[in-house]
């Protein structure tokens, strides 16, 4: 927990003013985003994509995350072929949002808080370039706060091993089979959500805890 207020501080944000089966507790992506709302992408892995995604649900201003697979050589795959770690792809979270209420930095934030940075080609027990920590950035801007962010979080001392996050430019999203969507908000009995996500989640909101969805 200790380094997850580190990286708070060291980013120096604050984040706008902002399980069971069918966890009715968890936020819902919007089903439809209007039209004529401002929106913004940000792509991030950070190891298995159900945990990323019910990390990042979690926050005010963030309107759908999508699990799928970014980074490879392989067009449309399946997770079965991701899995191999053969396609050069991660396993990633498209994530919408409005940039009114939260922003590229404070995504970065939270996708830094959500998994250990540190650990190269794996998370925990899932080990393969599929679950690399990566950020695909959509443009300058984008990239330059990351490697800003990057350098500033090496520089902070929060970690005893080098931060290994890869930055990329963003190329294509393939979005992931319909199961593997909002999997811990429809799975939450699963074992692996009870003994992977949930602690992780939980740990989450502790640090994002004023600037969670209603």
């Amino acid at each position: 927990m200790v380094k997850q207020w580190i990286l708070a501080g060291l980013l120096g944000l604050s984040l706008s003013a902002c399980a069971q089966q069918g966890d009715d507790k968890m936020p819902k992506d919007m089903n439809r985003i209007p039209r004529n709302m401002k929106t913004e992408v940000a792509t991030f892995g950070g190891g298995c994509f159900w945990c990323t995604e019910a990390q990042l649900q979690q926050l005010q201003g963030v309107l759908k995350v999508e699990s799928g697979f970014s980074g490879g050589t392989v067009p449309n795959p399946t997770y079965k072929e991701v899995c191999t770690g053969e396609t050069g792809h991660a396993e990633v979270v498209q994530v919408t949002y409005d940039p009114t209420k939260i922003t590229y930095a404070e995504l970065l934030q939270a996708f830094w808080t959500s998994h250990d940075p540190t650990e190269l080609n794996r998370q925990g027990n899932d080990v393969g370039t599929q679950y690399r920590s990566v950020i695909f950035y959509h443009n300058e801007e984008q990239r330059k706060e990351a490697e800003f962010y990057k350098q500033k979080l090496q520089e902070s001392g929060a970690y005893d091993k080098p931060v290994v996050t890869e930055i990329s430019p963003f190329k294509a999203f393939y979005k992931a089979e319909d199961y593997h969507q909002d999997y811990y908000a429809n799975n939450g009995s699963q074992p692996y959500c009870m003994f992977v996500i949930r602690p992780k989640l939980e740990k989450f909101k502790k640090v994002f805890k004023d600037h969670l969805k209603q």
